[in-house]
């Protein structure tokens, strides 16, 4: 814990920890293919697709080469469409397109393992770009920010070089469309087509089967591309000098990413939500407390970026909150895990591997892990961190137990990617399983909800009560810092 007016656990060497352990954790945003609508009579899509069909669009490379498909340029009738560079910008809808959001309405994908099409109803143009990324493989599809009134199981199954698809909301301002491919591919083609007629506006991705070799061509030219584009966040500056402890709520999911799913169709991005509110207004009742979330609304935060957000916050506390679901309908009961790279049993590494996956489910690219765990600063800090951790996931079970089913071991260890700050105290945890029937019920109650916010709120307060106690028995406290 850093030193706050006269407050420290350890004057030098968690300062110095601190130091050492900034990084940066964001991740990398690929831009390799910007498409504007250009107007064309639309082609069918109750066929196998026809990919010579052309729509005002420089030809595509071979798939085999695996080269970046061309840039379509905007519609203009007066001239012959060129090809662009994969980084080019697309160009912004007119003011009068984006005063209305589109509607996506339907989705399909027709085709076989040779050539694929997806086919996307909207109410009305867009622009869009496309990319690729692997492990898995998948096709990105980036949009202005659209409603998306599908069906209930639109995207679960797919065909051809689609197993399945998934849409959502992926930042502010920001849809996002990721295609899970069965193996590698290249996009051969990527537009918007006009209305026609009775027929809406449709997107369109066309892709070919491609190979290995040419895949990662492509998309280490992209990140190549990224990389020299990218700018880092600037470190985060000194912490406040102003008594408040700061606690980071951190609901899982959101946007493209719904998290667990009941079979009521209830989704673990809204419960988590939801709960955080309740929890963050109790908390807000003590002045000493400064609350933050990570989200509070239905968008999409990488892994990395709720860390960061953390960390730049300079919180004393972080708490992620899950629902999930797991096999097996006696499973049930709130749960609290800390971070150990050696998970308390199956269950939890399957947990953990599960909420890891979140990045990879929405369409991130995940760059390795390059913390210096060797160094010894950062290594004590984050000895330390799991320490209070531990402390604090003892003190949610003792104030939960008497009003809050538990899980039958309620404080577990895995290796969850949202609790690795090194300088920040953290844990999760799982309110319930969404994927039991009485739980469910539990965590749609306002009053289950109102109750169980009190108790972690109670649990907070202890683990500041007795981390600050412990540190006025060894250092002389500034008087203005007092216990919450």
């Amino acid at each position: 814990m850093r030193a706050r007016q006269g407050v420290s656990a350890d004057p030098t060497g968690w300062q110095k920890a601190k130091k050492h352990a900034e990084r940066f954790l964001g991740a990398s945003a690929f831009v390799l293919i910007s498409v504007l609508a250009s107007a064309a009579q639309s082609p069918g899509d109750d066929a196998p697709p026809n990919f010579s069909e052309t729509v005002e669009m420089a030809p595509a490379e071979d798939a085999s080469t695996g080269s970046i498909p061309a840039v379509i340029a905007p519609a203009d009738p007066g001239s012959p469409s060129q090809r662009g560079s994969p980084a080019q910008a697309s160009p912004e809808a007119p003011a009068a397109v984006r005063a209305v959001p589109v509607i996506a309405r339907e989705a399909r994908v027709v085709g076989d393992g040779a050539r694929t099409r997806f086919v996307m109803d909207l109410s009305g143009p867009s622009a869009v770009t496309v990319f690729t990324l692997d492990e898995p493989y998948r096709v990105v599809v980036d949009l202005p920010e659209m409603h998306f009134d599908l069906a209930a199981d639109a995207g679960k199954a797919g065909k051809g070089l689609i197993s399945a698809f998934r849409y959502g909301l992926i930042s502010a301002g920001k849809s996002r469309i990721v295609l899970d491919a069965t193996g590698p591919v290249a996009v051969d083609k990527a537009f918007v087509l006009p209305a026609e007629k009775e027929q809406p506006a449709r997107l369109v991705i066309d892709m070919v089967k491609s190979n290995r070799t040419a895949f990662l061509d492509t998309l280490r030219i992209s990140r190549d591309r990224a990389a020299a584009e990218h700018k880092p966040e600037p470190a985060p500056g000194p912490a406040p000098n102003d008594g408040k402890l700061r606690i980071v709520l951190d609901p899982g999911h959101g946007g493209i990413d719904s998290g667990a799913i009941a079979k009521s169709g209830v989704l673990e991005k809204s419960v988590v939500l939801a709960f955080a509110r309740t929890l963050k207004e109790k908390l807000e009742a003590n002045s000493r407390y400064e609350v933050l979330m990570t989200r509070d609304d239905d968008t999409f935060v990488t892994l990395r970026g709720r860390v960061q957000f953390a960390r730049s916050k300079h919180a004393d506390l972080f708490v992620s909150i899950h629902a999930d679901s797991f096999s097996g309908k006696d499973i049930r009961g709130a749960t609290v895990y800390t971070l150990s790279e050696r998970a308390s049993d199956q269950m939890a590494a399957s947990i953990a591997e599960s909420e890891n996956k979140s990045d990879i489910l929405a369409g991130v690219d995940v760059p390795e892990d390059t913390d210096d765990v060797s160094d010894i600063l950062i290594d004590l800090a984050r000895r330390e961190t799991k320490n209070f951790a531990v402390v604090f996931a003892r003190n949610v079970i003792k104030e939960l137990k008497p009003a809050v089913r538990l899980f039958k071991r309620a404080h577990q260890q895995a290796g969850f990617m949202v609790l690795k700050a090194p300088d920040v105290p953290s844990a999760l945890v799982e309110l319930g399983y969404l994927s039991n029937v009485d739980d469910e019920k539990l965590l749609t109650s306002p009053e289950w909800r109102d109750k169980t916010a009190v108790a972690i709120t109670r649990a907070i307060d202890e683990y500041f009560r007795t981390r600050i106690a412990n540190m006025a028995a060894s250092e002389t406290v500034d008087p203005k810092v007092g216990v919450p």
